[in-house]
Parts: C-alpha cells; structure tokens; sequence
C-alpha cells in the first residue's frame, strides 16, 4: 500500500520492493556466514515461515561386501531417506527510514543496510548455531582421551584447555585430524573454525611444508586461512570463549551438521510516532547434528 507524500518528495513506501531487499538480505548473509560453507545446506521444500519443515539430503551408507569368483552379487536399495529439519529458530531486525533520508532513492544507501543487516545477522546466528553443536559432538572427538581408536588424544577440556603457540599449534590441528580419521570420517570437505588469535599463531608457524599445506602455495590467502592437514580453515569470532578466554574451536566434515536458512518476511509499514517508514524482516533457520561422529572439537587458550 503506497501513502500520500508531499510534492516533489519519492513515494518511499510505494518503491520498496520486499523481495528486492529480501534477496540481498539472504544473499549477503550466505556470502559472510561461515555456516554455509561447513555444513549440508542441500534441502528440499520452501520456507515460508517458523515452524516450517523441510526434507535434508542426505548421503545413503553402502555395504562393502567380499568377492568370491563366480559368485552371484547381492544387490542392495541403499537407504534414501531424508532426513527432516525443523525450522524453529528466528531472528528479526526493525529499523525507521525518515522522510528526510530519502533511502529509497538511495541504492547505495539501501545496499549498505542490507549488508549490516546481514552482518548483525550472521554473528547472532553464527554464535548461536557454534555453540549449540557442542554437546552433541562425538564424546570420542573431544576431551583428554579423544581418539575411537586410540583413546589418548588430548583436545582439553573446561578449566583444563590446550594453551596453544606458534611451535604446537599445527601439531593440534594434525590431532583433530587424527581423531577425525579413528572416526572414518571422509578426508574431503573437511573445515576447521579457529579464533583470530589462533589464526595469529599459525602464521607465525612454521608452514613450509607442503604437506601440511595440502599444496605448495601458502596457505593464508582468499579470506580464509587456506588449507591445513586436509582442513579448510575459517577465522570466525564468532566462537564460544568463556570469561576464562577458553575458545571452543570446531572442526569436522560438512556431513556433520544440516544447516538452512531464508528471509521469509520483509515489509515496511508507516511509523506511527515519526515521519518515516518502519522496515522490518524475519529470517528463520533451523540446525541439527545428524553425523556426532563427524564432528570434534577442542578448548584452547591463546
């Protein structure tokens, strides 16, 4: 609905366009969220609003089986089944355009609040979505004894964390990796989400080995960290860190953990206090660790 302006003034209202800023919303949140890129946002159905489910992709197990020469094969069915993802977590923004600022008019404007938008969102979500995995990781990939098959891989714990240097912090990060590999976890699409100040060391490090690199090319370059012992590695700030300083760094496969998001309300009403449009959006997500064991994680201090 579009409300009368004075002459020679932009009818503001009238020229927002929800779906316009509903995709530069979602779009600039998915370019600066970390979550896009270490879990299985691969769903099926729409989302239109909390509460909504959607169907996850997941990728079916098949039975390796022994060959004996002229032998009739079993063929088996693996199991398709999708998993499903409650969407039942929200976070909203509303905000108040003066008739004065003229933002409709304003592209630049408009691409500005819809990336700090975006940017608030993404570290709410982000933080939320760090912590809450926590408890549901493997209790084989975390703790002084993490290891499935070892049992004597120290990840540290609350109140006992690893204190990380520059001369130990890559040797820790190769211990995630083991312990990920005693869990069989696939080696590709492997990320790690490390505190700045853990991304500090390790460029300080020694990183002239290729094969801790993954390639002969150095590792810190794309606005991530590069690659480490076949992680991906993300600096986020976004981690949990208690009063202590304790950063609870997370690492695993992107079969881990499901992830989906969407802007599903975007609209703008007429303040009733102010001379001025009131633009306000929800963006719903929902989240659940599928694989435990494809996940670890590990309490440091820096």
């Amino acid at each position: 609905m579009a409300f009368a302006v004075s002459s020679g003034r932009p009818d503001y209202t009238g020229n927002f366009i929800p779906e316009i800023w509903s995709g530069k919303l979602i779009e600039n949140f998915y370019d600066a969220t970390v979550l896009a890129a270490i879990s299985n946002t691969d769903y099926e159905g729409e989302i239109r609003s909390m509460g909504d489910t959607v169907n996850i992709r997941t990728t079916p197990e098949i039975t390796i089986k022994s060959y004996v020469k002229g032998q009739t094969l079993a063929v088996e069915n693996p199991d398709k089944a999708k998993l499903q993802l409650i969407i039942d977590k929200g976070e909203y923004f509303a905000c108040v355009e003066d008739d004065v600022d003229q933002v409709q008019s304003d592209i630049a404007l408009m691409d500005m609040w819809s990336k700090d938008a975006s940017e608030r969102m993404k570290i709410k979500i982000d933080q939320r979505v760090l912590t809450d995995l926590l408890p549901d990781v493997s209790a084989n990939n975390k703790g002084t004894t993490a290891g499935a098959i070892s049992g004597n891989i120290d990840l540290g714990v609350a109140g006992t964390p690893e204190a990380l240097t520059k001369s130990n912090v890559i040797d820790k990060i190769v211990d995630m990796g083991t312990v990920l590999d005693e869990a069989n976890c696939p080696e590709g699409d492997r990320f790690l989400v490390i505190p700045a100040k853990m991304a500090g060391l390790i460029k300080q490090s020694d990183l002239k080995d290729a094969s801790i690199t993954g390639d002969n090319t150095s590792p810190l370059r794309n606005g991530r960290l590069g690659m480490i012992d076949r992680f991906t590695v993300y600096v986020s700030h976004n981690l949990k860190k208690t009063t202590g300083g304790e950063f609870s760094v997370i690492g695993g496969h992107k079969m881990g953990f499901t992830f989906a998001s969407q802007m599903t309300n975007m609209e703008t009403i007429r303040s009733e206090t102010t001379f001025g449009n009131i633009i306000r959006g929800l963006q719903v997500y929902g989240y659940k660790v599928v694989k435990p064991e494809a996940l670890a994680t590990m309490i440091v201090t820096v």
